[in-house]
């Protein structure tokens, strides 16, 4: 045994046990996927590359549906017809496409908990018009998630323009000062208006708080 997975998070804690890919080899990750399927029927696996994710299909597509994310380098697999109960809509903003990564790593998790994903791409304050049109096709979600590089002020904005909870995702696009995501976080993290932030590149994590906050209401 390799690992000791925690089973029971999804009934403790609402969330199921999703699997940290980078840094493991893709035969543990096969070996740990075959215990999640085993005893939930299901495997949540982030930050997975093409080599890993080419042996997952390999070795699960027959028998289980399988979703793999490739800009967001995730992937699940699960029994073929198992569905999520609809749990609402979120939406989902990036500020330019360098960003779309961490928002399709958003996405994936967001489907697979049961939400609908509303997305607006390379909608930054670079041209802030582009905003508007943006927030006006989320005016139906109960969570925004803000995702940005660079100086990182993306979320800022959104939050004193909408009356949703804001996620602010910084990410490692940058140069310079920007270099790593540490500009756009410091940003977020000074925002003049209320933002939850989340760690630099953590679609993840953002997508988990969205469903929360949302679970957290009904």
């Amino acid at each position: 045994m390799i690992t000791n997975p925690d089973f029971d998070r999804e009934a403790r804690c609402g969330i199921p046990e999703v699997v940290f890919g980078e840094n493991k080899s893709k035969e543990d990750i096969i070996l740990i996927a075959e215990e999640h399927l085993e005893r939930t029927g299901r495997a949540i696996i982030t930050r997975v590359d093409e080599d890993k994710a080419a042996a997952l299909k390999k070795n699960f597509a027959k028998e289980f549906e399988v979703k793999h994310s490739v800009r967001g380098q995730a992937m699940v697999i699960k029994l073929k017809g198992a569905a999520a109960n609809p749990c609402g809509q979120v939406g989902i903003l990036t500020a330019g496409t360098s960003d779309i990564p961490a928002a399709e790593e958003a996405k994936i998790i967001l489907e697979e908990l049961g939400c609908k994903t509303v997305t607006e791409y390379d909608a930054g304050i670079a041209g802030l018009h582009r905003i508007f049109p943006a927030i006006e096709k989320m005016k139906n979600t109960s969570v925004i998630i803000a995702i940005a590089g660079m100086e990182g002020a993306l979320p800022t904005v959104v939050a004193g323009l909408v009356d949703v909870p804001v996620i602010g995702v910084p990410t490692s696009v940058g140069y310079g000062v920007g270099k790593g995501g540490l500009a756009a976080l410091n940003t977020m993290l000074n925002s003049c208006t209320p933002i939850a932030v989340v760690n630099i590149d953590n679609g993840y994590g953002a997508a988990v708080l969205a469903y929360q906050i949302i679970r957290g209401r009904s």
